[in-house]
């Protein structure tokens, strides 16, 4: 049990809160005449973080989530017990937090840059690298009052994951960029776990938690009440959030006991073992009379929205392998018809397309494409072998159209793609040339699904009214 990243050991932390503000300063010449409620936003918080571990943090608003970040970081002093850290932190935490509200981006740069570590050699060495990731243009010399809550979080984040930090914290920031830019911190965030990093999560995104981390803590009170799977610690966490009442407290003391009836020790070595360093219509009949509510699978109907292209949804950064032998050409998506789009509706056929020009001959070549949730998650893909005799060579200067036609059976969100060349050039099979997140599309309703999450089973309800008087159900045929 060595290699650990953070070990947090009996941490609570006391807040005072007056009612007047006069009241601190009384308190102050009278010490004897408390003035002040206490409230612990922290109590005996024990936690040991690999390194190499991504952990998730999860909790309703006020359950203690950035007071412990913040400790961790450095920026608040535990009122007792102490926290232990191994390597180079970086965080990100509420908005703006860090930044001279008077000086330029530039300038709160070079600040925060030298406040975590850096030198100014080393700063203005990777300068260019940070101000090209927050993609804020010429804001970046205007002071940052007036930035926008998207200006600050991709400024501060380019600053945050700048200095290869062996830990990095995120608290909530990612919620306020838009989705190309959440994909590309995302993307960073991947590179940091590649290269053995350790980073704590926060998020009310549950898809965003379960997909990036290997483990999840469950906060509450100020105290850790589970310690697990991030797919168990979402499910008991959703629970709480929607439990009435007069049931809230019987579920926390389930979920405390949940916590002792395993060994967390056990759980918490098979993590680091996995990180070692370096998804009708109605005729108002009743009585046992059955209403069927069906939806077409084949030809959904639509009303209300249309598939269109949109020039401005386009990702921020596309990441491009050095060519070997061949060009991926404008890959995009259509329609059947060939009408350019990205915009897309539920349930209706598409076809992902690009143009493939070979610059030296090949041998054996796949063409692949890939779709990718904002937070990076390998959704679906498809390879095309070359199987043909011709196709199993090919010349230098040959150019092709690949097509991958398919059904779009995503629910509403946005999404990213892939293109890749695969293939034998001079005695390697390799990359010809790959292109990740090089174009996006964003899924639009099909009134008629009834569908959740991120995959549309094609799922037909079917309603039966067993009793009583059917109510009026909508029409869908």
């Amino acid at each position: 049990m060595t290699d650990l990243a953070i070990t947090v050991n009996e941490v609570s932390k006391c807040f005072k809160r007056y009612r007047h503000p006069v009241d601190r300063l009384k308190e102050i010449f009278w010490p004897h005449q408390q003035r002040a409620e206490t409230f612990w936003a922290l109590q005996d918080i024990n936690l040991q973080i690999f390194r190499g571990q991504t952990l998730g943090i999860v909790g309703r608003n006020g359950s203690g989530k950035s007071t412990l970040l913040q400790i961790i970081a450095g920026t608040l002093t535990p009122t007792s017990g102490y926290v232990r850290t191994n390597g180079r932190i970086s965080a990100l935490l509420e908005l703006g937090s860090g930044f001279n509200p008077e000086f330029t981006g530039r300038q709160n740069v070079f600040f925060n840059g030298q406040l975590l570590g850096l030198t100014q050699a080393e700063i203005e060495a990777r300068y260019d690298d940070i101000a090209a990731f927050a993609d804020i243009g010429d804001f970046i010399n205007q002071p940052v009052k007036t930035y926008s809550s998207g200006m600050y979080v991709r400024l501060g984040f380019a600053v945050a994951t700048s200095i290869d930090p062996d830990i990095l914290i995120v608290d909530e920031a990612l919620s306020v960029g838009d989705e190309a830019f959440q994909r590309k911190c995302f993307s960073r965030i991947h590179d940091i776990q590649d290269r053995g990093g350790t980073i704590l999560f926060v998020s009310h995104a549950a898809t965003s938690v379960t997909q990036l981390c290997d483990s999840a803590i469950l906060m509450d009170r100020g105290e850790i009440l589970l310690e697990h799977t991030p797919k168990m610690i979402i499910s008991k966490y959703q629970k709480m959030i929607y439990a009435e009442a007069e049931n809230a407290e019987r579920l926390r003391g389930e979920i405390r006991q949940m916590q002792s009836s395993f060994n967390s020790q056990a759980v918490l070595q098979e993590i680091y073992s996995r990180h070692p360093i370096n998804g009708a219509t109605n005729d108002g009949t009743a009585n046992g009379a059955t209403l069927t509510v069906t939806s077409p699978l084949e030809t959904p109907r639509n009303n209300i929205y249309h598939d269109h292209y949109d020039p401005n949804l386009e990702p921020d950064h596309p990441i491009r392998y050095p060519g070997k032998g061949a060009e991926i050409l404008d890959p995009h998506l259509t329609t059947p018809n060939g009408q350019r789009v990205n915009h897309l509706i539920a349930r209706k056929i598409y076809v992902y397309t690009y143009g493939v020009k070979f610059t030296k001959p090949a041998s054996h070549v796949r063409f692949g494409m890939l779709v990718k949730t904002i937070s990076g998650f390998e959704l679906a893909g498809a390879s095309l072998q070359a199987k043909s005799r011709e196709l199993k060579q090919i010349e230098g200067g040959t150019e092709l159209i690949v097509e991958f036609k398919f059904k779009c059976l995503l629910s509403p969100d946005v999404y990213f793609l892939n293109a890749g060349v695969s293939g034998i050039v001079e005695g390697d099979f390799t990359y010809l040339d790959r292109w990740i997140d090089v174009a996006m599309f964003r899924v639009q309703p099909c009134e008629v699904s009834c569908s959740t999450a991120v995959v549309d089973l094609l799922v037909e309800p079917k309603l039966t009214v067993t009793s009583g008087s059917a109510a009026v159900l909508p029409e869908y045929l």
